[in-house]
């Protein structure tokens, strides 16, 4: 799989133009992910002497991208050519709707071939044989509001047709978007 990785924020905390403290785990799990075959792409807006810093920053601690800011490893980063986009089959990136997990879950996402969804629908226990907390977790809160949402549009209204149809299905909006 062809992954491309953000550095600010990603990687290291934001600390831009300086290089920030290194996220935890964030290079030994690229480590981990270029062992397990996957290609890594620095995909940062770095350029310059800051890209070069932010790679040497990699390189010193083993990391070695397949491309910077390309899909192709031919094309040189230190051009400063304008980029495009990408062909990859995933981003890491911090400002992903989300955020960026903790990059043990993002290893287990990709080794696993899961999504946010997946975990949403399954519950992080579930997936990753987590013993329940007795204060629901982010994943289980959501959950929980989804299903809540869900009940109280099906059967909040005291009439039940403020929501639906003649035909007791469920309105849809000019948008063609779904109720819950």
């Amino acid at each position: 799989m062809n992954i491309a990785i953000d550095f600010d924020g990603t990687i290291v905390e934001h600390n831009y133009p300086a290089i920030g403290k290194e996220i935890p785990y964030a290079i030994e799990t690229l480590k981990k992910l270029q062992a397990d075959r996957h290609r890594l792409i620095l995909w940062t807006a770095r350029e310059g002497q800051l890209l070069t810093d932010a790679v040497e920053f990699c390189r010193a601690r083993g990391l070695e991208f397949y491309a910077i800011n390309s899909d192709v490893p031919s094309d040189s980063w230190k051009d400063n050519a304008p980029t495009r986009k990408l062909k990859v089959d995933m981003f890491i990136d911090d400002r992903n709707l989300g955020g960026l997990p903790d990059w043990s879950v993002i290893y287990e996402m990709i080794s696993h071939n899961l999504t946010y969804g997946d975990i949403i629908r399954n519950g992080m226990s579930e997936l990753f044989d987590v013993e329940e907390e007795k204060t629901p977790g982010f994943f289980r809160r959501i959950i929980d509001r989804c299903r809540s949402s869900r009940e109280k549009y099906n059967h909040g209204s005291s009439s039940g047709r403020r929501h639906r149809s003649s035909s007791g299905r469920p309105k849809r909006s000019s948008r063609g978007s779904h109720h819950w």
